[in-house]
């Protein structure tokens, strides 16, 4: 008996154990890039148990880089109306709390707030931009100095994914910087 798992792009998983030519029409046919569905990746039984296990942590854990598309936002940085006054104010400058709520920003400017963004999606960002912020680092900004401008989406714990947004204290502060006007120091 094989044993493959797919998951959905709502989360739903769906787990087919058969013979290898079950599996494999199976994986055809939910495996197509048109049909909607990632492609499963084949897994013994002991991975599946593992990965439940693991799984069933804190339900604020979060699947952020799933559904975070990393290159849209880094091309609206550099193509946004903004972006002259962003490099000038943001890139140009050493202030990692600028840097790390940057992404965070153009998120809930120019995209209707839709992502949270992980302390690793915004490591991301910053190294696409090529201002690079450490995870590590990222989170500590997140959790300290710029933790009256965001809003997390559960309590931290460690090993745990938080996703977190700009908060209204943190779009004023924002835009101020952009505009030139920092009151942190």
């Amino acid at each position: 008996m094989v044993k493959a798992n797919i998951t959905l792009p709502n989360g739903t998983e769906i787990t087919i154990d058969g013979t290898p030519d079950e599996v494999q029409a199976l994986l055809g046919q939910y495996g197509r890039p048109d049909s909607g569905v990632a492609t499963p990746k084949s897994k013994n039984k002991k991975s599946a148990k593992k990965k439940s296990a693991a799984k069933s942590g804190s339900s604020s854990e979060v699947e952020h880089s799933s559904t975070v598309d990393i290159p849209e936002i880094v091309n609206l940085v550099k193509n946004c109306d903004e972006a002259e006054e962003i490099e000038t104010q943001i890139l140009d400058r050493a202030s990692q709390v600028d840097r790390v709520l940057l992404a965070l920003y153009i998120v809930h400017e120019y995209l209707d707030n839709s992502y949270k963004l992980s302390s690793g999606d915004i490591a991301s960002v910053t190294r696409d931009l090529g201002n690079p912020v450490s995870s590590q680092n990222a989170s500590r900004t997140l959790t300290g100095s710029a933790s009256k401008y965001v809003m997390a989406d559960g309590v931290r714990k460690k090993g745990s994914k938080l996703g977190y947004k700009l908060s209204r204290r943190g779009v004023t502060y924002m835009k101020g910087v952009i505009g030139g006007k920092s009151d942190e120091k």
